[in-house]
This record gives C-alpha cells, structure tokens and sequence, in this order.
C-alpha cells in the first residue's frame, strides 16, 4: 500500500513479465500518455526510504532512479505496452477475464431486475392481503353487530 493504493513496483513486475527493469521502465517513459497518475507514479525519495526501511536493504548498489508503482489498471496497461511472450499472454488473460466480468455484471443486472419485479407483486400481494384481512374484519363485526331486523308484513 503507498499513498493508499495497492501496487506492485516495476522491479517486480518485470520479473513477473520476464523484460528487465530497465526495459519495462524504457517502455513505460516511451508510452507517458498510457499512465496518468491513478495508473503509474514514481515514488518520492521520502517513499522510497521508506520502503527500503521496511525491507532492510543498504544504501550501497541498487537502483539509480526512483521505483515505479503501479495500480491494478498500470498493471493491465503495462501488459499491453510490453512484447515479452509472457506479457502477450497476461495481456489476452486480462482480455479474457474482463469480457468475463462485463458478461456476468449483465447477468446479475438480469436478476437484480426480475428480484425488483418480485418485490413490487410481493408488496402488492401485501396490500391485497391486508385489505382482504380488512373486508373480513367488517363482515365479522357486521355479523356481531346484528340487530334484529324489523319484521315486515303481517304480525
């Protein structure tokens, strides 16, 4: 987690990727336009001595220029800019599973609709009960209720 997002820094992505670090950073300056800031940003040295703390690396070797982070969709762009084999394939899964996710996001729309329609005949199933239970209520009370009629004709 930095700056309160998940991400993955490009040392490790390129090892995920199988390219360089070096490579995957060439293509990432290449292709700016591709990054905006919620997809890729570089770490501030105040981070980055952070991170290292955490890990417990020395000040000596290393790396020459600040790391790269990278959020979820960094990481879907990264595959699409990247030519490795392994990059090609991530990029087409990554296809794949968001095909998948839209298909099932229609599917469960379907069904939270038909749940919507149940719903509305259950509350009017409710109102018809109710006032059934209501016309009963008055025939009972009506049957209670009952005055001896007037006779009518010859006593």
């Amino acid at each position: 987690m930095i700056r309160e997002q998940k991400v993955m820094l490009d040392k490790d992505l390129a090892e995920l990727y199988a390219v360089e670090t070096k490579q995957l950073k060439r293509q990432v300056r290449r292709n700016m336009e591709r990054f905006p800031e919620d997809f890729m940003f570089e770490l501030s040295p105040q981070e980055f001595e952070i991170l290292r703390s955490q890990f417990g690396t020395s000040n000596w070797g290393g790396t020459r220029y600040m790391p790269m982070a990278f959020t979820e969709q960094g990481v879907a762009m990264l595959s699409a800019v990247l030519n490795s084999p392994i990059a090609i394939k991530v990029s087409i899964q990554i296809i794949r599973v968001f095909t998948k996710v839209r298909e099932m996001l229609t599917d469960s729309l379907g069904v939270k609709l038909e749940i919507e329609e149940i719903k509305k005949k259950l509350t009017n199933h409710g109102k018809n009960i109710e006032l059934v239970f209501s016309y009963l209520d008055e025939l009972i009370d009506k049957k209670d209720n009952t005055e001896p009629r007037k006779k009518i004709g010859y006593k």
